[in-house]
């Protein structure tokens, strides 16, 4: 574990996240993302652009993989409701020796390191936490640990995004905060050949034909509003790609096909809601399959 020492207090950074994450289609966004972290003269700093959409659009991986794209390490921390202001910044452990330690969040983490700090979901945290990154998110670019008793400020080189679900169990956000989480940029449902590549790239075990069926049940939903996501179909198909596999069924390519539907409509009742089945559209009784 990493040890640096500020105004004479050692403290213990947290490791950067190494994640399997790729950004597919859309490349306008990562574009916008890199915009808001770009410095364009002297006087001039980073923007901390917040991300917003539906649960599962994929803002933590354009935020991850915008990070990544610029060559430095990327650092995630998971907003929850019970988020105090000292996870953000520096909470005091202790150690085997009985002595304590200073662990520095992976926000601070990424400030001392020039990194990149994602906040993930941030709207669940209050706005007593986040009164503590407002210094950090505007042109002083610190934070003050009162348990420490140390003033940190960031790296040159770090860069802060946030992702904000679009949904009921969120605080809402003051205006003082909200006019530090600038731009607002916002995801939405991929087209449906992004979206068929992103299940591509997710399932590359799944043949073709049972990707071009949660496809055509994403776009149809997506068509009628409801708010299942790329993730909720990749979901779908793992569920029922384990069940096909683990019946262990001799089946002609025609009873192949028509269990795959059958299990495809059973995940999409189990995952998200019993109408969801209704997208993949009618198929044909088959109930000599169920067990």
């Amino acid at each position: 574990m990493e040890k640096v020492q500020i105004d004479g207090v050692d403290l213990y950074l947290c490791q950067p996240d190494e994640l399997p994450m790729s950004w597919v289609g859309q490349p306008e966004l990562v574009t916008q993302v890199l915009a808001a972290w770009l410095v364009i003269g002297e006087n001039d700093f980073p923007l901390n652009p917040r991300l917003i959409g539906k649960p599962g659009v994929g803002k933590t991986t354009l935020a991850y993989h915008a990070g990544r794209s610029l060559g430095r390490p990327v650092y995630l921390f998971q907003a929850t409701m019970d988020t105090r202001p000292e996870d953000l910044i520096v909470t005091p452990v202790i150690s085997e020796e009985g002595k304590i330690k200073y662990m520095a969040s992976s926000v601070v983490s990424a400030m001392i390191k020039g990194g990149i700090a994602i906040i993930d979901e941030g709207n669940r945290m209050s706005e007593k936490s986040w009164a503590s990154l407002a210094p950090l998110l505007d042109s002083r670019r610190y934070v003050e640990s009162v348990v420490a008793g140390i003033k940190i400020k960031a790296h040159p080189e770090f860069r802060f995004c946030t992702t904000l679900n679009d949904d009921a169990s969120t605080f809402e956000l003051p205006e003082y905060i909200h006019s530090r989480l600038q731009p607002q940029i916002y995801i939405d449902f991929p087209e449906k050949d992004d979206e068929l590549e992103i299940l591509r790239k997710n399932l590359p075990f799944a043949d073709e034909e049972i990707l071009e069926y949660v496809v055509e049940f994403l776009q149809t939903a997506h068509e009628a509003n409801e708010r299942y996501s790329a993730r909720d179909g990749i979901n779908i198909a793992r569920y029922a790609l384990k069940r096909l596999v683990d019946g262990g069924e001799r089946l002609t390519e025609a009873e192949k096909r028509t269990r795959v539907l059958f299990l495809l409509k059973e995940a999409a009742s189990m995952i998200l809601d019993k109408t969801a089945s209704d997208y993949f559209g009618e198929i044909v009784d088959d109930r000599q399959f169920e067990q």
